[in-house]
């Protein structure tokens, strides 16, 4: 009895790495995926390619992910849930409107620094359509974002904070504009290193040109 109690636990403990070492296999293949297609562009990303990367053969990638979509799937899951974190710290944030603002925009600047593949993957060409259900998740989630945006905006108008005859609709339209401009730039110079650092200082600039004279 005591052996097989003894038995029971390292069976269980063997267990839990194995299933330890399966999610952090499931999320090298999700972060190698990323990266790929930051390099090569979301739509010719293989799974070869991803088995190449991590020193593995195909069949290994699909005892975690059957389908090559099952893979953008999980890609697609974990960003809509950073950027769902990022809106979430930003309206538990204390400060005022202009502050959540702010918060807004850099956490999600910081977020495609991280991922700089996040833009490509909601606007490359998709002929194939593996991607059409992971882009329609983040567009989802990106108009969340866009609401939120709409909602500071309007509630620092009210606060006096920007000018009474800015609508909320055009601010948050010159606030994207920053992000997208950005994003372009990386797109062009395949370089997210300064997304912060500019999107911080056009950020500033353009909240400033808000403001009540």
């Amino acid at each position: 009895m005591g052996c097989r109690g003894n038995y029971g636990a390292s069976r269980s403990e063997a267990d839990l790495s194995r299933r330890k070492k399966s999610g952090e296999r499931k999320a090298e293949i999700l972060c190698t995926t990323l990266k790929l297609a930051f390099d090569v562009g979301p739509n010719h990303v293989t799974t070869g390619m991803i088995a190449a990367q991590l020193g593995l053969t195909q069949p290994a990638i699909y005892k975690h992910f059957p389908k090559k979509e099952d893979i953008w799937q999980a890609v697609t899951d974990m960003l809509c849930a950073q950027i769902s974190a990022n809106l979430v710290r930003s309206e538990q944030k204390v400060g005022t409107s202009i502050d959540r603002l702010r918060s807004l925009i850099l956490d999600h600047l910081r977020l495609i620094s991280e991922t700089p593949a996040l833009p490509e993957i909601m606007v490359t060409r998709d002929p194939t359509g593996a991607l059409s259900k992971a882009r329609s998740n983040m567009q989802v989630a990106m108009t969340e974002f866009r609401d939120i945006l709409r909602r500071n905006f309007e509630q620092a108008r009210l606060e006096g904070s920007f000018q009474a005859g800015l609508s909320a609709e055009d601010g948050v339209t010159l606030l994207f504009g920053i992000i997208q401009g950005l994003v372009l730039r990386l797109i062009v110079t395949r370089d997210p290193s300064l997304l912060v650092q500019e999107g911080e200082r056009l950020l500033d600039l353009q909240l400033s040109l808000f403001e009540r004279a």
